[in-house]
């Protein structure tokens, strides 16, 4: 069940994705890359491309008057387009909302007159803008007049959540009605639709200007102004570095290459650049969006290893980054971060999911059966390295065997419940003792130990390992008796037996109910030795076997040959 309503969060996350501002986001974000990489990869040409007449620093020093004053030099300017012969020209400064003749006379007929001669020559739109609260910004009705009806439009566009200006739409009014636009005003006068959509910043080189005083140089050179105006449309707009500035998904001055903003004129000829062009990218439907990340949520159901699943991922969200590329250069735009967001999360939360899941059962398993098997063994089936099937391998081991003696004397004189809490007593710490030295507890026989060394987890060298174990329960043993010596009771006397060699470790049993444990000759004298320490009388005994693979034996007493029940002399 909880797999189950996991799914269908995961689907309601694709489903709803493009349709929250919040994680819209990141489609915008893939888009301008996409933007930056088609420009680098696969530029593209424009056929009916935008001259670009620029008010820079040099011709706010060369022409001596504020720029609200400008009306003969703009005046001049309208007159030289007369004679270049554009397509179209947009000026994208606001004009004076009131008239100046008081303070200059003749300026006001100035500009007049350079109106009306290029309403007469080509289309010619102004550009409005508005006050910080929303409210137009008039322009003195003479100019509005002499313009002619359809010449004024605002020089407006709607930025994104993040600021970056991508779309162009003319639904800008306060109920979403349409409002006409700068660019989209010059593209009808040039018989274009202005639909809405994102601008397609794919086309054309980044822009350079013109300067205005150059044309104002050149207004009676009409050759020169015919090679480098005819036939195009031509923007009037202010190119400061700190005035009238967008973001834009891509930088579109030539000379400013690493600025995060461009002039605001250079964003209404890119505009052009769409509506001229092949118009505007179309966004497919949103629904189309959300199906597509509902299909990458399903998979969810997909399990495998961590690696494989990883690499075809990144194999499938490039596929797709591709496929959206592609679908950008022809004008098609296939947002497709909520798909790779939502199957990243849908294959992350499952394999996320089923490690929790796997992580419980360990500590289930290991909760359970911590106290019936030693740790190296509940490592190893926890790691998934050792299975409950019957059989085993061939190890070198060391075997130790303990035994307490006179067990069988002092229980007599014992409960049960007194014996049961006697032995565990004993065996809390001497269990530990081997633990803590690498080794396996695969049985107790009674009063009695089988441990093992060197499986089922490798060891450098089983035998030091052992060999310390068992000197560690002799230490035990002896603080065991200091304890037992306080309460009035018998000290407690063990022997331990250590035999090193190859053995068969592994399942041993029947398919319902088998042990891990070793196999073979080196346990039998294992337990042989320990039962050798009460007639040699010592508390431990261990063969020539482990010996040589102990770097300091000098310490050790020799017994020489010893013969065991059973076994020939070791």
């Amino acid at each position: 069940m909880t797999r189950r309503v996991m799914l269908a969060l995961i689907i309601a996350f694709g489903a709803t994705f493009h349709f929250i501002p919040a994680f819209s986001l990141a489609d915008l974000k893939l888009l301008d890359l996409q933007f930056a990489t088609l420009r680098a990869l696969a530029p593209r040409a424009v056929a009916r491309d935008v001259v670009v007449v620029g008010i820079d620093e040099d011709s706010i020093r060369e022409l001596p008057e504020p720029l609200a004053l400008w009306h003969k030099h703009l005046g001049r300017f309208l007159q030289a387009m007369v004679v270049a012969q554009p397509a179209a020209v947009g000026v994208d400064i606001v004009l004076p909302d009131r008239s100046y003749d008081a303070v200059a006379p003749g300026y006001d007929t100035a500009l007049l007159r350079g109106i009306l001669e290029a309403r007469r020559a080509y289309p010619l739109v102004l550009a409005l803008s508005v006050d910080p609260a929303g409210a137009p910004r008039p322009i003195h009705k003479p100019f509005v007049t002499a313009a002619g009806q359809g010449a004024t439009a605002y020089a407006l566009l709607k930025p994104d959540i993040d600021g970056v200006v991508r779309r162009f739409d003319e639904r800008l009014g306060d109920g979403g009605e349409a409002v006409a636009t700068f660019a989209g005003q010059i593209a009808r006068r040039l018989g274009f639709d202005a639909g809405n959509g994102l601008i397609d910043y794919t086309r054309g080189a980044r822009f350079d200007y013109i300067p205005l005083q150059q044309v104002l140089a050149q207004a009676q050179d009409m050759p020169a102004l015919e090679r480098a105006f005819r036939g195009r449309t031509v923007l009037l707009g202010i190119v400061l570095p700190f005035e009238d500035r967008q973001r834009l998904p891509v930088p579109l001055a030539a000379w400013q290459a690493d600025a995060d903003s461009s002039p605001g004129v250079l964003l209404h000829a890119q505009v052009l650049r769409s509506l001229l062009g092949n118009g505007i990218i179309t966004t497919v439907s949103p629904f189309v969006v959300a199906a597509l990340s509902v299909a990458a949520a399903l998979l969810w159901l997909v399990t495998g290893r961590v690696l494989l699943l990883a690499l075809a991922y990144a194999a499938g969200a490039g596929l797709l980054w591709t496929l959206s590329t592609a679908l950008l250069f022809h004008s098609m735009h296939l947002p497709v971060a909520g798909a790779a967001l939502t199957g990243l999360l849908a294959l992350g939360g499952r394999n996320a999911y089923e490690a929790a899941l796997q992580l419980q059962e360990r500590r289930r398993l290991r909760k359970v059966f911590s106290g019936y098997v030693s740790p190296p063994v509940m490592q190893q089936i926890l790691a998934g390295r050792l299975h409950a099937v019957l059989g085993g391998e061939k190890r070198f081991i060391c075997a130790l065997f303990s035994d307490i003696r006179g067990y069988t004397a002092r229980s007599e004189s014992m409960t049960p419940e007194d014996v049961v809490s006697f032995l565990n007593r004993y065996f809390e710490e001497a269990v530990a003792l081997i633990h803590a030295r690498g080794g396996t507890v695969t049985s107790f026989m009674g009063d009695g130990i089988m441990a093992v060394f060197g499986a089922p987890n490798a060891l450098d060298n089983p035998c030091l390992a052992a060999f310390e174990a068992g000197r560690d329960m002799l230490r035990h043993v002896a603080r065991f008796n200091a304890q037992a010596a306080g309460r009035g009771e018998q000290p407690l006397e063990i022997g331990v037996g250590l035999h090193a060699g190859d053995a068969v470790v592994g399942h041993i049993g029947s398919s319902t109910r088998h042990d891990y444990t070793a196999i073979g000759d080196v346990i039998n004298v294992a337990s042989r030795l320990e039962s050798l320490t009460k007639e040699a009388g010592v508390p431990l005994a261990c063969s020539r076997a482990v010996v040589d693979n102990l770097p300091q034996p000098a310490a050790l007493a020799h017994l020489g040959p010893m013969a065991i029940k059973g076994h020939t002399p070791v």
